[in-house]
C-alpha cells in the first residue's frame, strides 16, 4: 500500500496581502521564529482558464525548494486532502481574519 502524501494549505500575510500556498511539507525551521515550507504544489497549466494570481504567486516561487516564513506572519496552516488554487488577495478584502498588527516603516522614525 503505498503512502499517503500529506498536503498542507498554508496562509501568511505578507506585505498587506494575504498569501494561501499548497504544499507537501511544514515544519519547524532552523531559523528562530521561521516556519519552514517545502516542495510547494502549483495547478495544472494544461487548463484553458489561467489564473493571474496564481501565475504571479508561480513565478514567484519559481525554483524555490524551501521557504522560510515568519511565524508571526502564518495566520493558519491546514491539512488538506488535495490541494486548490493558490492565491494572492489583499489583507482587506473583507475576509473574517485579521492579521496580528505589525510595525510600520514610518512608526520606527
Amino acid at each position: 500500500m503505498p503512502a499517503t502524501k500529506n498536503v498542507y494549505r498554508i496562509t501568511f500575510v505578507n506585505r498587506d496581502r494575504i498569501y494561501e500556498i499548497y504544499a507537501r511539507h511544514v515544519g519547524a525551521s532552523g531559523i528562530p521564529g521561521f516556519v519552514q515550507v517545502g516542495e510547494l504544489l502549483f495547478g495544472e497549466r494544461s487548463s484553458v482558464v489561467v489564473d493571474p494570481s496564481e501565475e504571479s504567486l508561480r513565478s514567484e516561487f519559481k525554483g524555490v525548494k524551501r521557504t522560510h516564513i515568519p511565524v508571526h506572519a502564518v495566520m493558519r496552516i491546514d491539512e488538506v486532502e488535495k490541494p486548490g488554487p493558490a492565491r494572492i488577495s489583499e489583507a482587506g478584502s473583507g475576509g473574517n481574519v485579521t492579521p496580528f498588527p505589525t510595525p510600520s516603516p514610518e512608526s520606527s522614525k
